[in-house]
C-alpha cells in the first residue's frame, strides 16, 4: 500500500509518499507560516500534495490513501481540527473532508503524538513493547500512549495532551498556561524559558534552541542552566508518567534526538530520584530511534494503523 503522508506542524509541513512498511520514497516540505491563516496554508498543502502524487504516479507508486499527522486537539473519527495552539485560526476545520474532496483519496487523520507513538511502536525504539509513551518535544509538546498493545485516545481523543499540565505557577507561557509542561520543554517553551531566566541576554526575537545548544556545548553557563532547568521539569513529568502508567519505554522525539544528554541526562536523574524504583527500573527513556525521520514516518501511520486494524504491520 502506498500512502500520501502529510506532517502538518506549527513550523513546517512535509508531504510524503511512502508505503505500509514505513519506507519514505519522496518528500516535499514548506514553512507552515500559520500566521497567514488556514486557507492559504491549505492551498499550498494541496498544491504540494498534487505534485507529490504526480511524481509518485510516474514512479509507479500512486498513493491509495491520505494519512495526516497534526497537533491536537482534534476529533479523530470526523477528522476535524479543533484549535491547535500552534496553528492559530484552525478552528473547527473539517480537514479530512476537505482533503478527500480536493485530492479524491480516502483520508485518515491522527494526533501527532499518537502518530509518533505508532511510528516508534511499528518501526522504531518501541518495537515489541506493549506499554509505550511517546512525547513529541518539538515546536509544541504532546504525547501518545500505547497501552496493553493498543493506541489509547481517551473518551474524546484528548489522551496524551500532557503539555497542558501545569508544573509551576510562574514561568514561561505555552498551551495557554504559565508554567505548563509545554512551556518548559517544547522548542517554543525553551526559547521563552531562556528569555524568562536571562531577560537581559536572550529575548524571544533573538534566540533559538540550536543557538542555546551550541552555547551550552561550548561551556556557556547561562545556556547550561537553561537546559538543566528543562531537564529537571522533563524529569518531573516523566516520573509522574512512570508512576501513573508503568510503561516499558518512553520514547522522546525531535529535541531529545538533537539535544541528547543536555536534557536527557538530568531528566533520567530526576526520574531515578522521584519515580517508584521498581517502575523506574523497568522503563527505558530513549530518544526516538527514527531520529529526524520520525515526522515523515509518523505521517504514514494513521493509514497504516487503519489498514492493519491497529496492529503493527
Amino acid at each position: 500500500m502506498h500512502v500520501l503522508g502529510l506532517d502538518i506542524g506549527g513550523t513546517k509541513t512535509a508531504v510524503i509518499v511512502g508505503d505500509d512498511r514505513g519506507r519514505v520514497h519522496n518528500r516535499l516540505a514548506f514553512p507552515t507560516k500559520p500566521q497567514r491563516g488556514f486557507e492559504s496554508t491549505f492551498d499550498e498543502l494541496c498544491e504540494q500534495a498534487g505534485k507529490a502524487i504526480q511524481t509518485a504516479k510516474v514512479q509507479n507508486r500512486p498513493p491509495e490513501v491520505i494519512s495526516v499527522s497534526i497537533g491536537g486537539p482534534l476529533d479523530v473519527e470526523q477528522g476535524i481540527i479543533l484549535s491547535p495552539p500552534n496553528l492559530p485560526g484552525w478552528d473547527a476545520i473539517p480537514l479530512k473532508a476537505l482533503l478527500e474532496q480536493r485530492l479524491a483519496l480516502p483520508c485518515h487523520i491522527e494526533h501527532d503524538g499518537n502518530a509518533g507513538a505508532l511510528a516508534e511502536w511499528f518501526f522504531g525504539a518501541a518495537r515489541g513493547a506493549r506499554h509505550v509513551i511517546f512525547l513529541t518535544m518539538g515546536t509544541g509538546f504532546g504525547g501518545g500512549l500505547i497501552l496493553n498493545g493498543r493506541l489509547y485516545r481517551g473518551a474524546c481523543d484528548m489522551a496524551g495532551e500532557v503539555g497542558h499540565v501545569r508544573f509551576a505557577h510562574e514561568g514561561p507561557v505555552a498551551y495557554g498556561k504559565a508554567g505548563s509542561w509545554e512551556a518548559f520543554c517544547s522548542g517554543t517553551g525553551i526559547v521563552r524559558l531562556a528569555a524568562h531566566l536571562f531577560p537581559g541576554r536572550w529575548g524571544e526575537d533573538r534566540c533559538t534552541v540550536p543557538l542555546l545548544a551550541d552555547a551550552a556545548r561550548n561551556g556557556d553557563e547561562d545556556a547550561r542552566a537553561v537546559f538543566a532547568t528543562v531537564g529537571v521539569y522533563l524529569g518531573q513529568g516523566l516520573a509522574m508518567l512512570v508512576d501513573t502508567l508503568n510503561p516499558e519505554v518512553i520514547v522522546i522525539g525531535s529535541l531529545a534526538v538533537r539535544l541528547g544528554d543536555l536534557v536527557l541526562a538530568p531528566a533520567r536523574e530526576v526520574v531515578n530520584k522521584e519515580a517508584l524504583p521498581r517502575a523506574a527500573e523497568r522503563c527505558r527513556i530513549v530518544p526516538a530511534a527514527l531520529g529526524e525521520q520520525i515526522g515523515d514516518v509518523a505521517s504514514l501511520c494513521a493509514a497504516i494503523a487503519s489498514h492493519n486494524g491497529g496492529d503493527p504491520p
